[in-house]
């Protein structure tokens, strides 16, 4: 699937600024783990973007809908990372695309989150501030910790290093992202 499609596809589905700029943010942090970890960027980044994208207009069928999108289009290995990026509907994590996506998703939001209440935005962010922030379980309430620690444990990476990676992906596009 070319970025293109993938673009018009989150675009048919996703109207709002919010869950536009999380799938871009999921996406940079995918495409940006691709190339560390020697995966296909193209496919990781649009991983990343349409992980969410149907559930603004498709809520109680998320992820069904882009998974069942993504499959009549042959792309079946970024169906089943979207069909895996909660551990509750108990999918298996079978590549490393698949774990890179739990362990993404729901900490690229948080951090973004940790942004917009900084008056210096992602600037001087440090993971050692995000930690923090984790611990405070009324901060971004809605944020499942639990998937945090299971994706970083699927992935095999240290929570502090991880942390620090998203950071610097972001840092790298904070104008684009408006952190």
């Amino acid at each position: 699937m070319h970025h293109q499609e993938a673009k018009e596809i989150l675009l048919s589905m996703t109207e709002g600024a919010s869950l536009l700029r999380h799938a871009r943010s999921v996406e940079l942090v995918m495409e940006a783990y691709a190339v560390k970890f020697n995966e296909d960027p193209n496919e990781w980044a649009i991983t990343g973007m349409l992980h969410d994208a149907d559930y603004e207009k498709y809520a109680e069928e998320h992820p069904n809908r882009i998974v069942g999108l993504l499959r009549e289009r042959g792309e079946d290995k970024i169906a089943h990372a979207i069909s895996a990026h909660y551990t509750k509907w108990e999918v298996s994590y079978d590549t490393r695309l698949d774990k890179a996506l739990l362990a993404s998703d729901e900490l690229t939001g948080f951090i973004v989150a940790c942004c917009h209440v900084r008056p210096e935005g992602i600037a001087t962010l440090t993971a050692k501030s995000v930690k923090k922030k984790l611990k405070q379980l009324s901060f971004a309430a809605k944020v499942e910790r639990d998937e945090i620690n299971k994706g970083v444990e699927l992935l095999e990476v240290d929570l502090t290093e991880h942390i620090n990676f998203i950071i610097d992906v972001l840092q790298k596009n904070r104008e684009e992202l408006e952190i």
